[in-house]
């Protein structure tokens, strides 16, 4: 039987799925299964699929239903004492499973193991690091203030913690992640490893784009967590707390806006989230080079044609990669 149990949702997922699979597959720790959750896909995803050629490799067709349950699905399957999670865009490096088992194995209080995450483009270029943040123990309080966690395709879990706080919540699109993280924050603790183990793709099709769903669905998962504070003694339920929270969610959601192509809509969506932003954590303005950032890209999305930023953007990134260091 497998140690660990490993879930790749795909829908649709022709261009990257073979490059994901192979990071799995390719991990230096080898006692897993690869359950991937077909969901409907009606491009060559299947196709690609077929021809991978691994004991390891178990792939399971279904109607669409979304990432959550897509999910769940590959929870029911999972026969591993420990899950984890990588979407059919992200990739790992190889001693990402390795890593985070030895640092569950080393640590029996801890239930949930986290990586470091670094961003790059479709082309598999760097992007820019993550927040790269220490956090282990009881992380509730700074998990709500802060997704430190920072993708769906990081954590190594164990699967008796997934059993009991239940399975992704598909009312919450766009937020599933942080949603299931505070979950087994509240019961169980973390350990960090301290590596950037998770490569994070951004593309314009990505789910993380779709910043009016993840604005609805983040203010129900922080009601939710303060309607629970009364009740719990997991959580300050100050105000205070809670402008914190929401300042730090509408940061997140300002640079979510700005990211991948810029679009007006997206531009002057990000205007309202920067507004949210200021006002519930006036100290984000004391960040001069990010502030000259974020001004710099809701003008190029606001006030140019779109075919002159997608030029613009091409002319920055060929400028950043030729100033890279070789």
């Amino acid at each position: 039987m497998p140690l660990i149990s490993v879930v790749i949702p795909v829908y649709n997922g022709e261009k990257t799925i073979k490059e994901t699979v192979g990071s799995v597959l390719n991990q230096t720790f080898s006692n897993f299964e690869l359950i991937v959750i077909n969901d409907g896909s009606q491009d060559s995803t299947l196709e690609i699929l077929s021809n991978i050629s691994d004991s390891r490799l178990k792939v399971l067709s279904y109607s669409n239903a979304g990432l959550a349950a897509s999910r769940n699905r590959g929870i029911e399957q999972a026969s591993g004492e420990y899950i984890s999670f990588i979407d059919a865009d992200d990739l790992w490096t190889a001693d990402k499973l390795e890593a985070q088992l030895k640092a569950l194995q080393a640590n029996l209080q801890a239930s949930v193991a986290y990586s470091w995450t670094n961003w790059i483009d479709e082309s598999n270029q760097f992007l820019r690091s993550g927040g790269h943040i220490l956090a282990s123990g009881q992380v509730y309080t700074k998990l709500l203030i802060r997704d430190f966690v920072e993708s769906g395709s990081n954590p190594l879990i164990r699967k008796r913690a997934l059993d009991t706080v239940g399975g992704f919540d598909g009312s919450v699109p766009g937020v599933e992640d942080w949603d299931m993280w505070l979950r087994l924050a509240a019961r169980y603790e973390f350990v960090a490893v301290p590596s950037p183990q998770i490569l994070y793709r951004i593309s314009a099709n990505s789910m993380s784009t779709n910043v009016w769903k993840m604005e609805k669905s983040s203010l129900r998962v922080i009601e939710k967590a303060f309607a629970e504070a009364s009740q719990s003694s997991e959580l300050d339920s100050s105000t205070a707390l809670k402008r914190k929270v929401l300042g730090s969610r509408y940061q997140y959601l300002t640079l979510k806006a700005l990211e991948g192509n810029l679009e007006r809509r997206k531009g002057l969506t990000s205007v309202r989230f920067f507004g949210m932003a200021i006002a519930n954590d006036p100290t984000w303005l004391k960040r001069p080079k990010l502030m000259a950032i974020i001004l710099f890209k809701i003008m190029v999305a606001t006030l140019l044609p779109q075919y002159q930023t997608r030029r613009l953007l091409t002319a920055i990134r060929a400028l950043r990669q030729n100033q890279a260091p070789a």
